[in-house]
């Protein structure tokens, strides 16, 4: 490979910003639904927290992945080692886990049912 090749292929994946803010502003529900349509897989793993959505995996993931959790609007929690999406709903940090006091439910398994 050409020293140009490898420059393309070592540069980050890129995000745009300006979408990234629209898709934290986004509803449960839209957010939900754009998971569904766009990304089937991150819709399997999505768990409402409240009206916060988490998604967790059990290994690190690779740059492309954290690249579309990103643009989506999701940030890493490093506390509680997920990703998460504010759904709009913009809350500072908490000590107590937020599993304890809010619902949650995983949306693939209500339409499994």
């Amino acid at each position: 490979m050409n020293r140009t090749a490898q420059r393309i292929e070592n540069q980050p994946h890129r995000i745009d910003f300006r979408l990234r803010f629209q898709n934290r502003g986004l509803s449960t529900e839209k957010l939900l639904d754009l998971l569904y349509h766009e990304t089937p897989r991150f819709w399997e793993l999505a768990q409402v927290v409240g009206k916060w959505v988490w998604i967790q995996f059990d290994d690190r993931q690779p740059p492309e992945i954290t690249a579309a959790l990103s643009q989506f609007g999701f940030h890493w929690n490093r506390k509680r080692q997920t990703w998460q999406h504010p759904c709009g709903q913009f809350r500072t940090g908490s000590h107590r886990d937020p599993r304890d006091k809010y619902q949650t439910y995983f949306p693939a398994d209500a339409k499994a049912a």
